[in-house]
């Protein structure tokens, strides 16, 4: 059974650890959409398609020519996302009679989880960081799903300015199969889009979000921002979501927190909140990204 942490959120009968999840998923827009695929151990295995078999018309009597799907195998391996909230005692008693101390250091923590996980999502790269999980960029980098806005040959040449990122916007839509759930972009790159839209009088669809919050649509395509310190101003990522069919997280046991108590060591009580977590991608045309978003092809 796949949920997303908002689905988790609401079965949580823990009422700090439902905290925390309403935490992150409201600081990441990812983190608000994405599936998670519960699985069992530290790893899991999938086949991923690579080609389709053929097949024909036939005349009567005639045999049909034999052909199999092709199918790479693929491993993804958990990871360990999370950190320890220590706060010294004299604080919790002295300092608690306006804001919860323990509270708002646990709030911040699960912030930073959601905003490294987001990063991670699109930008990880295990070559470079072993602990992490590869994201969307080292999955597509290479393939077609990787759309270049100065050189694509699926561009128009001729459109030069709005028209351009119009045409390359209806491009990366066109790249994921099956229709794109969501178009993921910085704030900036948001503005810019919508600016767009605005000055070609095209019609903005909007809709709400897993919290009843407006988000405004592209061809019934949400577009959901990352803060602008996670994403460029010039990479836009289009998303299919689905476990076991296209993008989707993987965890073994969800966001979990944990009240340790106080130390012996020192007079601090210690919170950790840890996240055993994957992402994998079973359809290779289940995402796109659009990089050199509105730089002028030379």
């Amino acid at each position: 059974m796949a949920l997303t942490l908002v689905d988790a959120q609401v079965l949580s009968h823990d009422v700090l650890q439902a905290g925390v999840i309403e935490t992150i998923v409201k600081e990441s827009s990812v983190l608000s959409v994405l599936p998670f695929q519960t699985i069992e151990g530290n790893a899991y295995s999938y086949n991923v398609e690579k080609a389709l078999p053929s097949v024909q018309f036939r005349a009567v009597n005639e045999a049909y020519t034999a052909s199999e799907a092709q199918f790479e195998q693929r491993s993804e391996n958990l990871v360990i996302l999370g950190g320890d909230v220590e706060l010294d005692r004299f604080i919790i008693q002295t300092l608690s009679n306006v804001n919860d101390q323990v509270a708002v250091q646990i709030a911040e923590k699960a912030k930073a989880i959601a905003n490294t996980f987001t990063r991670t999502f699109f930008k990880g790269n295990k070559a470079t960081d072993a602990k992490q999980f590869d994201g969307l960029d080292v999955r597509i980098a290479g393939s077609e799903q990787e759309i270049d806005y100065t050189t694509s040959e699926e561009i128009q040449a001729e459109l030069k300015g709005n028209a351009r990122k119009l045409d390359a916007l209806n491009t990366l839509l066109d790249a994921v199969r099956g229709g794109a759930d969501a178009v993921f972009m910085n704030k900036r790159v948001k503005r810019q889009i919508l600016a767009v839209l605005q000055s070609s009088d095209h019609y903005i669809e909007s809709g709400v979000d897993a919290f009843g919050k407006p988000v405004e649509k592209y061809a019934g395509v949400p577009l959901m921002t990352v803060e602008n310190e996670i994403l460029g101003d010039t990479d836009l990522y289009a998303v299919k979501f689905g476990a076991y069919t296209h993008v989707t997280g993987l965890t073994n046991g969800g966001v979990q927190v944990r009240r340790l108590g106080e130390t012996s060591a020192k007079a601090v009580e210690i919170t950790r909140i840890e996240f055993f977590c994957g992402l994998a991608q079973f359809n290779p045309y289940a995402s796109a990204r659009l990089k050199n978003f509105g730089v002028d092809p030379a």
